[in-house]
């Protein structure tokens, strides 16, 4: 249209100037000049005057042409500037935010969404043990469905701390990925928040006495084996050494502190409930059942790494008469390494052989330990795939994933996101068909050294916390500061986002927005 216009006027303007000429060139009789002097110098100016005017209407025409097309192109060429469809470049908006503080906010909300996912089971086996498997289902998808997505966040992330995408726009498009998957783990946990609390029905006098109950009796069964944790553990020691219970030092004291802990509050939940304070009552009970849950890991470690020593040990004899056994058909077997570099191999794997058979016979040995030698000093040769070192490796790794999995549950509030990264891409490999077992072992063992690490830099909340309190009562906080409730804030539970503090006191810091 803007050309049509233009050719319009330009055809307009060449009529204004050409119909002076046509005028002139006219075979129509001009009449005489007239004889008298005065009246023909009269006539001279009209003559004149008329002549002018037929020139100036066909120049302001071009003019106006000209001034119209030139605001056409301009406003032509500054809409193919701005525009966004293709051909032209994007409009300019707000700057972008630097990848370094985008990254920050992604490993921020990686810790946030592990959380919301870990204290929505812990609440939904509270929830299943009153209510049966049947009435919890459509929660229990949720939680599963939330896991999915942030597992594949998870994913992304291990991928983008091995440099994977490399350019700068592709890194952003990758933390903007995580960010909706985070997003959309939280946003599954909160459209079933409201269904989980009528399940619960923790409002009312009937739902929150049998909630009690169910807590009550969780809490002394696991009481009960606390104190044959405390045995079971320096029975370990004595046999296996202090190498093979290294990982669960301490945890049956800390179990017992998050008992405290929950006996306080069980304490306060049912003076709530006598007095009809059902707000409250809720609170102090979710409390109790998050140290509960916590207690229940540290026991569960405990009882967990004493079948897996004594598996183990069961294992280590016949693992080493199969290594020996294949590594003999690899020497002897054709295969893809160069003969130089088989023999290299080999002789490492004999020396590997030798270091475990002296382990058996110097005393208390690390049964996990010596399988995890033996898997990783016969891999090299390629052998290990199949049969008995196979399920050496497959023990191996899954102790490994277990037992960092129970650290980052009982310490996560002080645990970042590198650490649940290396976690999360253990549990997957470990998953895959067939698993990856010893890149498996290797992550997760990594993930627990930087959660370790992650705890030391964030401080001793025991030490912290008893400079406030008294006695025993101090730690205990302390140690519940590394978790997931607090003395202060409000205790977690199912939910992401909006609704996982929804128990909150109104107008305390936790209180969550509508």
């Amino acid at each position: 249209m803007r050309v049509l216009h233009t050719v319009v006027g330009g055809l307009a303007a060449v009529v204004w100037l050409v119909l002076p000429w046509m005028t002139i060139s006219s075979d129509v009789p001009v009449p005489a000049a007239p004889t008298h002097p005065a009246a023909a110098s009269a006539a001279a100016p009209e003559q004149d005057g008329t002549s002018v005017a037929d020139l100036v209407l066909p120049l302001v025409a071009v003019g106006a042409v000209v001034v119209v097309a030139g605001y056409g192109y301009v406003r032509r060429t500054r809409r193919a500037r701005t525009r966004t469809t293709p051909g032209g470049a994007a409009p300019a908006g707000p700057a972008a935010s630097p990848l370094s503080e985008l990254d920050h906010q992604v490993r921020a909300l990686l810790v946030e969404s592990d959380d919301w996912v870990r204290t929505s089971r812990e609440e939904l086996g509270f929830a299943e043990a009153r209510s049966g498997a049947d009435s919890v289902a459509p929660f229990l998808r949720a939680v599963r469905d939330a896991e999915v997505e942030l597992s594949a966040a998870f994913r992304m992330r291990q991928q983008y701390d091995d440099g994977v995408p490399e350019d700068e726009t592709s890194r952003r498009h990758a933390l903007a990925g995580m960010i909706g998957r985070c997003q959309e783990a939280g946003r599954r946990l909160d459209a079933e928040a409201a269904g989980f609390d009528l399940l619960r029905a923790l409002e009312t006098a009937d739902g929150l006495g049998e909630a009690l109950e169910v807590a009550e009796d969780r809490f002394r069964a696991l009481a009960a084996r606390t104190g044959g944790a405390g045995a079971t553990l320096a029975d370990l020691g004595r046999r296996y050494g202090a190498a093979a219970v290294d990982a669960v030092i301490g945890h049956a004291e800390q179990a017992k502190d998050r008992l405290v802990f929950a006996t306080t509050r069980l304490n306060q939940a049912r003076q709530a409930a006598d007095m009809q304070e059902a707000a409250d009552a809720a609170r102090h009970l979710r409390a109790a059942e998050g140290a509960t849950a916590q207690a229940e890991v540290f026991v569960s470690g405990i009882e967990r790494l004493a079948a897996d020593l004594a598996s183990a040990a069961g294992l280590v004899p016949a693992a080493l008469t199969g290594a020996e056994a294949e590594l003999a058909g690899a020497r002897t077997g054709a295969g893809d390494l160069p003969a130089g570099e088989l023999h290299a191999r080999a002789a490492h794997a004999d020396l590997v052989l030798t270091a475990v058979r002296e382990e058996l016979t110097a005393g208390p040995y690390d049964p996990l330990g010596a399988l995890r030698l033996l898997v990783r000093g016969l891999a090299p040769v390629g052998v290990g795939r199949f049969g008995v070192l196979s399920v050496a490796a497959s023990l191996v790794a899954r102790s490994a994933v277990a037992e960092a999995d129970a650290f980052v549950t009982t310490h996560r509030g002080a645990v970042g996101s590198t650490a649940r990264t290396r976690l999360a891409e253990a549990e997957r490999l470990l998953a895959e068909v067939p698993p990856d077992l010893l890149a498996a072992d290797a992550l997760a063992r990594r993930a627990r050294e930087l959660a370790e690490r992650d705890v030391r830099v964030h401080g001793n909340p025991v030490a912290g916390a008893a400079e406030h309190e008294t006695g025993a009562a101090g730690a205990i906080v302390g140690g519940i500061l590394l978790g997931a409730a607090t003395q202060d804030g409000p205790p977690a539970g199912f939910g992401g986002p909006r609704t996982r503090a929804r128990w909150a006191a109104p107008g305390s810091p936790g209180q969550a927005a509508d």
